[in-house]
């Protein structure tokens, strides 16, 4: 007798012989002879005695058909098969309608979910196919009951749910030390330890790319500076060595002369020794710039996963103040400055500049003079972006300016965002740290739900209590996605765990990498807390006070239960202020369909980046930056500023030291600056005229303009999804006129 039945997604529920009998009761129903409850009855009562205790739903549907043929009503019995068939192909018309869009390369929001990639290659065809039959599986085999609930039901959002199967972990900081000094195995053979700038700076790119295939999120460097140095040294080393041999005398009591800086200067003038070493610096000097280039063209030609996609790359640098140092940080800035291919903007690797008061910030610093020109190449290329290690949060007593490797106690960031320092299970870094996973709640609903509640006070119990619910799901369903990567064995992720992750190079090829992930985090974001605070409130936190005083409330209570979190499971869990790329739309598109057109709300095709003022809301960059300031150190697993700025920044790059000068104020820990960069999209002409519409360099009118999306740039916006477009559409400056920021006084 049949007791229990397991569904097509997996799960078992216990038998129901009305849904059988209501089956058979719509067939009947389209027949001349109509309805038998007779002869209902009996199939119904044979199948349910004749069966096994558990079945599953397609084993049932055989036993009807089989039932339905054995009987007088072979009527009923084609009709039951027909509507089964029917059914069967409704199952799959919808992924056959996203086949097809993706066949068709159609741009629309899955085609374009990622503006990263393109998905209408052959290589981002197989990534969108796999990644659209992937997410089913998922869902029906993966989750559980309560996270798949909330998933239906629009509250929570899984990211990266695609690569679920795979174990794989978002990102990680690369200790390229160990790549560059040891070596490494990626594949069929082995890389050698670098021994000039050149290698060293290929090696850089090699170990980006392939942890890029290991891995779904992306790949950073936290202190290419540092890390590159030393070969800024073997480099000039090779240069007097190639003097020697021309000149035949020896130069090696030069070799480890100490030298201020590495500058080009011309050899007029100059005799002996003196000579030697300015024509090796000269050299050393040109060749660590084409190093550098090579390092930035690499970074956006070179594909990864597949061959559909760059490397998602970001790199951290200014605290170095060796000459070695400086001279990789001037060289790289000097190279972005003037772009690649035909002068274009690079759009990777994302570049974070570390200000540091006593390294970098200050006129008197010994680094001033490198933050002057970083803040000149943004203004003209939008990196580097600028991470604050004076901010409370990012500091450490560890870091101590004479310790040549205070670098280890330097928080570093990807450049959408993610920031992983904290560490319960070991020392307080981010190198051979990254992200495990994260999901993002969808607060603007639970928010929409409580609408109906005239009373303010109860309205807002009653979105904490709904809050709460889906912090708890959340969690949870981190917990079981961490429970599932901890089973994967190091052979398969042969470089993270070989040369990357802290503590994988103790682990076996046939290890499971449970010891060592929990080193990493697990995040939990929301997106609209300004369209949350409207429904709540009637205004967003840009507008009020009063709204400002809930959003930080709302904020610092997911960041305590976060906190419960990690004591509870034994876990890093951290607040993420979701950057919102592919789910831009999603969750205001399903969120209008249920609840309306809502003023202020779902009234715009996207809801807002996390915890930042509405990029339509006009107000002052200072008034912005107070708002969005205190939730950075409430955000710890990733945040970021942004200022928008019209015209043309190139000639004005006093307004990013502006900007900077307002998250040191305001303790904030990461920011940017957006402003106007026009592309020819036929010959890489670029230029800010806000009101180019033909390329003067070779006459298209092919344009676009250069956007930041998230944390990075994306050279076309061909490749937005319909969110993120209704958005950069809305978006409004923040100086007005060209004039500059209101400039903090330096403290």
């Amino acid at each position: 007798m049949i007791q229990t039945v397991k569904k097509r997604d997996g799960r078992i529920v216990g038998f129901n012989e009305q849904k059988i009998m209501a089956a058979i009761r719509k067939a009947m129903l389209v027949t001349e002879k109509g309805e038998d409850e007779r002869l209902l009855q009996q199939i119904s009562d044979r199948i349910q005695a004749r069966g096994e205790s558990q079945m599953t739903v397609e084993q049932i549907q055989d036993a009807v058909e089989m039932e339905l043929m054995k009987s007088s009503r072979k009527d009923v019995a084609q009709k039951y098969i027909a509507y089964r068939n029917q059914r069967s192909i409704a199952r799959k018309a919808k992924t056959r309608e996203v086949f097809l869009d993706i066949v068709n390369i159609k741009n629309n929001d899955v085609t374009r979910e990622n503006a990263n990639m393109n998905a209408d290659t052959p290589a981002g065809m197989m990534m969108k196919f796999a990644s659209e039959s992937t997410k089913p599986f998922v869902d029906d085999y993966l989750l559980s009951d309560r996270t798949r609930e909330a998933v239906k039901h629009n509250y929570l959002h899984i990211h990266d749910k695609d690569y679920y199967p795979t174990k794989s972990l978002t990102c990680v900081q690369h200790p390229l030390d160990h790549i560059v000094n040891c070596g490494f195995i990626a594949g069929h053979g082995a890389s050698r330890p670098a021994k000039r700038i050149e290698t060293a700076s290929v090696l850089a790119c090699i170990s980006l790319e392939c942890a890029q295939n290991e891995m779904h999120g992306g790949q950073a460097i936290p202190a290419f500076d540092f890390y590159l140095a030393p070969f800024v040294r073997m480099t000039f080393q090779e240069e007097l060595k190639s003097l020697e041999e021309l000149n035949g005398e020896s130069y090696a009591h030069l070799y480890n002369k100490e030298v201020d800086d590495y500058l080009r200067r011309p050899l007029d003038g100059l005799q002996g020794e003196q000579r030697v070493m300015q024509h090796a610096m000269n050299r050393t000097v040109s060749r660590v710039h084409q190093a550098m280039e090579a390092f930035i063209h690499n970074m956006n030609t070179i594909h990864s996963r597949g061959g559909n996609q760059v490397v998602f790359s970001s790199i951290n640098y200014g605290t170095d103040t060796s000459a070695e140092g400086r001279c990789v940080m001037r060289e790289l800035l000097l190279s972005t400055y003037e772009g690649v291919g035909d002068g274009e903007t690079a759009i990777f690797p994302i570049q974070i500049w570390k200000k540091k008061r006593g390294v970098n910030y200050l006129p008197e610093d010994r680094n001033y003079d490198l933050y002057e020109l970083a803040c000149k190449v943004t203004a003209r290329r939008f990196f580097p972006n600028f991470l604050n290690l004076d901010a409370t949060f990012n500091q450490t007593d560890e870091w101590r300016a004479d310790d040549p490797e205070r670098y280890l106690h330097e928080v570093a960031t990807m450049g959408c965002r993610t920031r992983v320092f904290e560490n319960r299970f070991g020392p307080k870094t981010s190198i051979g740290r990254g992200n495990l996973s994260f999901s993002t709640i969808n607060i603007v609903r639970l928010a929409i739900e409580c609408m109906q509640e005239k009373d303010e006070e109860k309205r807002i119990a009653m979105f904490f209590a709904k809050l709460d619910e889906q912090l708890e799901v959340a969690a949870a369903q981190l917990n079981d996605r961490f429970n599932f990567q901890k089973t994967a064995l190091a052979k398969q992720f042969p470089l993270l765990m070989r040369s990357l992750w802290i503590g994988g190079e103790k682990l076996k090829p046939t290890d499971t990498v449970e010891s060592v992930i929990n080193q990493g985090t697990l995040g939990i974001g929301f997106i609209g807390l300004a369209e949350c605070l409207v429904a709540l409130v009637g205004q967003h936190h840009g507008e009020s006070e009063k709204a400002q005083g809930l959003g930080l409330r709302i904020v610092t209570y997911m960041r305590d239960r976060v906190n419960e979190f990690s004591e509870r499971y034994q876990h890093n869990y951290s607040v993420l202020a979701t950057p919102a790329e592919g789910l831009a739309g999603k969750f205001t598109k399903v969120d209008r369909k249920d609840f309306g057109v809502l003023k202020g709300i779902t009234d715009r095709d996207y809801y807002t980046n996390s915890n930042h003022v509405p990029v339509y809301y006009k107000c002052s960059a200072r008034h912005k930056a107070e708002v969005e300031a205190p939730y950075h150190d409430l955000t710890r697993g990733g945040h970021i500023f942004y200022v928008e700025i019209d015209g043309d920044a190139t000639h004005n790059p006093q307004v990013i030291m502006n900007v900077v000068d307002m998250m040191d104020r305001l303790n904030m820990g990461y920011g940017s600056v957006n402003h106007n960069r026009n592309r020819c999209m036929d010959c890489g002409y670029e230029n800010a005229d806000p009101n180019m519409k033909r390329c003067p360099r070779c006459g298209s009118e092919n344009i676009d303009r250069l956007q930041r999306i998230t944390g990075y740039l994306v050279g076309t916006t061909d490749r937005w999804n319909h969110g993120k477009l209704a958005e950069l559409n809305d978006r409004v400056t923040h100086v007005d006129n060209g004039n500059q920021l209101e400039l903090f006084e330096r403290l």
